[in-house]
């Protein structure tokens, strides 16, 4: 096993001013009235452009392509003029890098520093849970500590493994520059038949799958890491991948509050920052098939207003298949924000989904309010992990 340098351990430290944003460990503060005058001196393109995290692909529109495998071929791994030129009118308030995007350090170190400059003041995120899903733990050319999956760890029943995963994952994180893990997975894996989060997820007992899940961001904090638990509201209990079309649980909300709410309220208890939606069907509770994602009564009159959740609504990747299959990429982003989301991960079609965006703006489809609050919370975030 490879192990991890104590240079990436130590935690940032984090200033303290008026309103806390964060997670449980860090508490750190940042002053609403700093956030406002941002807020204000913004144009719209500007704050339409907060609401995206997209892939460095998004800037570059010579390339083509039907799904993740053939994206994947192109090995985007530096920035070129056509990205540079697409940003100038397309900012985006994040980026995130997959493993076809990283080579080594060296290649790593320059493409950040190149893509930091982009118009936007982009966040950095990654997926980094552990076991198959690990852009960096499982690239040979980066020597940091490679952990299993999530499930494993859960086994041993002591959140003192999930704390350090989380605290090694954090410090390896930060001193490449990333800003978001989206991680741990928050599901609870009760279906054995589950073909996408398995051992991704920490148990198939909610309590210790909660229990795991608020150590794991506990110790992403404090490296000065920001967490992201998903898939909201449970992707355990599905037979099938959202990755590819549409999936569903057949569960109510009373089945689910005593199941997979159990985990995400705990993280909502230890002030998780961001939350990721899950592109499944929930026809018990909303009485139709619209994803999650798409959904006013799963993100607002549940998530929100019921569980009482302040942070960042993220999607999950919107082009996976069950969005892909159904909407294109305007509609999807306009009905996430409609429904509650804050940041539209990945659309298929960048350029598209933001003129859809811009466009529902200016007519009257969303109101400038609406975009605000979720900038707001996109630019508090920003100013916490850059304190």
């Amino acid at each position: 096993m490879k192990h991890l340098t104590t240079k990436f351990l130590i935690p940032a430290v984090l200033s303290a001013l008026t309103v806390s944003c964060g997670s449980n460990a860090a508490k750190t503060q940042v002053n609403p009235d700093l956030i406002e005058k941002q807020l204000q001196e913004m144009t719209l393109r500007e704050k339409v452009g907060q609401l995206f995290c997209v892939r460095p692909e998004a800037f570059d529109v010579a390339l083509e392509w039907d799904t993740y495998t053939k994206i994947a071929t192109y090995q985007l791994q530096a920035v070129n003029e056509q990205m540079v030129k697409v940003n100038a009118e397309y900012p985006a308030g994040g980026i995130i890098l997959f493993a076809h995007n990283i080579k080594d350090e060296p290649q790593l170190a320059a493409f950040m520093k190149d893509l930091r400059a982009f118009n936007g003041d982009p966040l950095f995120y990654v997926d980094e849970e552990g076991g198959r899903v690990a852009r960096i733990g499982n690239n040979e050319n980066f020597q940091v500590e490679k952990f299993p999956a999530m499930g494993e760890i859960g086994k041993t029943g002591d959140t003192k493994n999930a704390l350090r995963a989380g605290k090694v994952i954090g410090g390896y994180l930060r001193h490449y520059g990333f800003d978001v893990d989206l991680a741990p997975v928050a599901d609870v894996n009760t279906n054995p038949k589950n073909p996408v989060i398995g051992a991704r997820a920490f148990s198939d007992d909610p309590k210790v799958a909660a229990d795991m899940v608020t150590a794991f961001l506990k110790g992403l904090d404090e490296t000065g890491v920001a967490g992201c638990v998903k898939h909201f509201p449970g992707h355990g209990d599905t037979q099938t991948d959202s990755h590819y079309g549409y999936a569903q649980t057949t569960k109510t909300w009373e089945e689910m509050l005593s199941c997979e709410m159990v985990t995400f309220k705990a993280a909502i208890k230890a002030g998780v920052p961001m939350i990721m939606t899950a592109h499944i069907g929930t026809p018990a509770i909303t009485g139709d098939e619209t994803p999650a994602t798409l959904s006013p009564v799963i993100l607002t009159d549940k998530l929100r207003n019921e569980l009482g959740y302040k942070g960042i609504i993220i999607t999950d990747g919107m082009a996976m298949g069950a969005i892909t299959r159904q909407y294109n990429s305007a509609e999807a982003a306009i009905l996430s924000l409609k429904a509650g989301a804050d940041i539209i991960l990945g659309p298929k079609d960048f350029i598209e989904a933001f003129d859809g965006v811009l466009g529902a703006v200016e007519n009257g489809t969303l109101s400038e309010e609406r975009i605000d609050e979720s900038v707001r919370r996109v630019l508090t975030l920003k100013a916490s992990l850059r304190k």
